[in-house]
């Protein structure tokens, strides 16, 4: 979708600001659903793309989520809500479709060698299911375990227990929301993302799997002056940042 006068990359960021409270400017749906999309570009751990997103529209459900958390302004007066969902519990389904894509990518390349593909196609159907099957917990800690005692001899991924995975899908999540909220500042909307939130009261409104766990609610219509605090308040940048 075109937009005339989109904001650059750095210009974006710089306009999006956490808003706590919005005017009563419609927003277009279309617009908004595009952002979504761009989200679903964010980079992801092992591309399985462990997120969906609740698009939420109708002022009924809009109010019944803004209840859940705790009608915060950036809630109550948001024109749109959009639900970023973490999907630890579609690794499966995810695994496959990329297994799938890669051997038919592979079937019109010869651009890659013979070992290449068989490692390529041995991390979905071999090494994801040894990471993320679980029994009761126990395979986790078995592999972690493992991964322990093989570190004591050479460099070893460590993060292999679901309590790790969950994080890891969290990550990914998080990273899709903020293209969210940037595409969405490109195009002079505005966001503000919310953790303070009752999730199983977010989760019985959209009908979200229990297994799901909800990343964040993020609040999105047109800023009211009001609704920024001041400038932007930012650790000096030289104590954050380490060069080595």
């Amino acid at each position: 979708m075109a937009i005339l006068n989109e904001k650059t990359v750095r210009e974006a960021i710089d306009y999006r600001r956490s808003v706590r409270a919005f005017t009563d400017e419609d927003l277009d749906d279309e617009k908004v659903k595009d952002c979504i999309y761009q989200a679903t570009l964010a980079p992801t751990s092992s591309n399985l793309q462990l997120w969906e997103f609740y698009h939420v529209t109708d002022p009924a459900v809009c109010r019944e989520i803004s209840i859940a958390c705790f009608d915060q302004g950036a809630s109550r007066s948001a024109k749109h809500l959009v639900v970023v969902v973490a999907r630890r519990d579609l690794w499966r389904s995810r695994a496959r479709a990329n297994y799938h894509y890669l051997s038919q990518a592979f079937e019109k390349s010869d651009g890659f060698s013979d070992s290449r593909k068989k490692m390529a196609l041995n991390y979905y159907r071999r090494l994801i299911p040894t990471l993320y099957s679980t029994f009761f917990g126990l395979k986790g800690w078995a592999v972690y375990v493992f991964a322990q005692v093989v570190g004591l001899f050479r460099p070893m991924y460590r993060q292999t227990r679901r309590s790790d995975l969950r994080v890891v899908a969290q990550k990914s999540a998080g990273l899709a929301a903020q293209n969210f909220m940037n595409a969405m500042a490109s195009i002079g909307y505005d966001t503000c993302p919310m953790e303070g939130h009752d999730s199983l009261r977010v989760k019985r409104a959209l009908g979200i799997p229990r297994k799901a766990e909800i990343n964040m609610v993020i609040g999105c219509g047109i800023r009211d002056p009001k609704g920024v605090y001041g400038k932007r308040f930012r650790i000096p940048f030289m104590e954050v940042y380490k060069k080595v």
